[in-house]
């Protein structure tokens, strides 16, 4: 990848009520500078924002370059930027440099290995972000994200959509639309998404791997039976033929199982913070008796009891040993984007996280420094609304992993 070392624009100042102008004329006048050197068809790649202190400024930047500039943003605190860590500018490069299009990291083989051919696998990410308590109105936004390359898995696509207060069931997986002239028009995120991967490797993925978060064991069934026909309906519009095999995985980090070395029978076991090694795996004695399920506690404490991820496979047309998806879901581990390190909760479904978050971040426009005004608190009291589409993300901020 080729750095400029010389910024296309001057540095720029803006006040928090200008922001808008701001970002517009930085734009403006990138476009024209790249026109007198006659660059064409390329535009800004990279906007650094320095931010005085850590406020809601964040938010309303995102909004305005993600949803209308369609420019690539990364926001920096001003304390940071004039007295640099080299632990935080390494931090800063890891985001800069896959917000550019780039890769941190390589999963290499492990796929391979683990499902004994080489066939085309896309990894899905799914996550849905609810309200805070008092806003009884506001939508829930869902976020799924998919691996974009082939065998590196480096590269995320995400898709955002809002759904009814609290609504954990993910609607638009697949949704169909009567056209009067076009008849049925297929849609949803899990189709959109297996096009972007054919576009991007020249092949459909043979194998889906579906990493979903945040649901309780109370909706287990209905999570699967709504969301896994959603997947195979989607697969099905692409092709009548084109029947992916589907492991369908429940990532669950809030709970109160917790996990300790035993010292007097293997020292081994033990990491410098005290809490038990990376990588390691229960899936005996408290799990459950019959079902496939295992704790995995893939990353290195820091302060306090690590607390590891429990993990339900509730579907599995790929025929996974417990050894071969364990290795192949502690391996992901390693190939988060903002970190050097293994993580707690695989990346695909770490992703959809923060992709929920920043598509939350698009709908707080007029939120002050407290959290939700007065009024807004008391409207959404008083009566229950529609949903609210959320705002397009712009086609070229697609392609970047924009929210990591």
């Amino acid at each position: 990848m080729v750095c400029n070392r010389n910024p296309i624009i001057d540095i720029r100042a803006a006040y928090s009520g200008t922001l808008f102008d701001a970002l517009r004329d930085v734009q403006k006048y990138s476009d024209a500078a790249l026109a007198r050197q006659g660059i064409k068809g390329k535009q800004l790649q990279l906007l650094i924002v320095i931010l005085p202190d850590a406020n809601n400024i964040y938010g309303t930047i995102k909004r305005i370059c993600e949803t209308e500039l369609g420019i690539v943003s990364q926001c920096c605190i001003q304390k940071n930027i004039f007295n640099p860590k080299p632990q935080y500018l390494s931090n800063l490069a890891l985001k800069i440099n896959v917000k550019v299009g780039g890769r941190n990291t390589m999963l290499k083989d492990s796929i391979n290995i683990q499902l004994g051919q080489n066939v085309p696998t896309i990894f899905f990410g799914a996550d849905v972000s609810h309200p805070p308590p008092g806003e009884d109105s506001s939508s829930s936004i869902a976020a799924v994200v998919a691996s974009m390359d082939w065998p590196e898995v480096s590269k995320y696509r995400c898709q955002i959509s809002a759904q009814p207060h609290q609504q954990e069931i993910i609607e638009d997986l697949y949704k169909e639309q009567m056209d009067h002239q076009k008849g049925v028009v297929h849609g949803g995120m899990i189709r959109e998404l297996l096009i972007a991967f054919h576009h991007t490797t020249g092949q459909w993925p043979q194998s889906i791997i579906f990493y979903r978060d945040g649901v309780s064991e109370g909706q287990f069934k209905h999570v699967l039976l709504y969301e896994l026909i959603a997947i195979r309906k989607a697969c099905f519009s692409l092709h009548q033929k084109y029947i992916p095999r589907i492991t369908f995985v429940v990532v669950q980090k809030r709970h109160h199982t917790r996990l300790f070395p035993d010292v007097r029978a293997k020292p081994n076991t033990i990491d410098r913070s005290g809490n038990i090694a990376p990588g390691t795996v229960v899936d005996k004695k408290i799990c459950h008796p019959i079902e496939f399920d295992f704790y995995l506690c893939s990353h290195a404490g820091i302060q306090g009891t690590s607390r590891p991820t429990h993990y339900h496979v509730l579907w599995d047309d790929n025929g996974f040993t417990a050894d071969a998806l364990q290795m192949l879901t502690y391996n992901l581990c390693y190939t988060y984007a903002r970190c050097t390190r293994s993580v707690s909760v695989v990346p695909p479904a770490y992703y959809a996280h923060l992709a929920a978050f920043r598509a939350r971040l698009y709908t707080q426009v007029d939120v002050s420094d407290g959290g939700s005004s007065s009024s807004a608190t008391r409207n959404t009291r008083e009566r229950r609304v529609e949903v609210r589409p959320l705002p397009s993300i712009k086609e070229n901020m697609k392609d970047v992993m924009f929210f990591c």
